[in-house]
């Protein structure tokens, strides 16, 4: 399986949904952007902080590394960060936290459309795939070390 447990069970979730509860619960999880936040006084392994020219604000990528080898992701959002990317980042938090590494460098992109749709795909492009493009970044980064 390409895709870790709790990734492929969000991405069956979102596929079942009709387009408009799919959009729905994109808000839904957006909305729970902050309990990914980075927690005051503890330190990472990799900590990423940018604004790159793709994305509206500053995107922070957090990532720690457990003893059991296994990754954990915290994530800032500036608050011009779109509702969209925002929905993705928790989804993606959700989804890999708990994986490998390289579990998480082996994710392929093409689940992106079967959770937000591809209309939805189509209209923002490349900003879909900014999170977890960054969160594979942080995965090899540490990776390399």
């Amino acid at each position: 399986m390409p895709y870790p447990a709790a990734l492929d069970e969000l991405i069956q979730l979102f596929e079942l949904l009709p387009e408009a509860e799919r959009r729905e619960m994109l808000i839904h999880e957006s909305e729970q952007a902050e309990s990914f936040r980075r927690r005051a006084g503890e330190s990472y392994d990799v900590e990423d902080v940018r604004k790159d020219e793709q994305c509206t604000d500053t995107v922070g990528v957090f990532l720690k590394v457990t003893s059991g080898q296994k990754v954990e992701f915290a994530i800032e959002l500036g608050p011009k960060v779109q509702t969209l990317t925002k929905a993705m980042t928790v989804i993606l938090c959700k989804g890999l936290n708990g994986s490998t590494l390289e579990d998480i460098l082996e994710v392929p992109p093409d689940f992106v459309p079967r959770i937000i749709g591809a209309h939805l795909v189509r209209l923002r492009s490349q900003t879909v795939y900014y999170v977890l493009d960054r969160m594979k970044e942080a995965a090899g980064v540490f990776k390399e070390r």
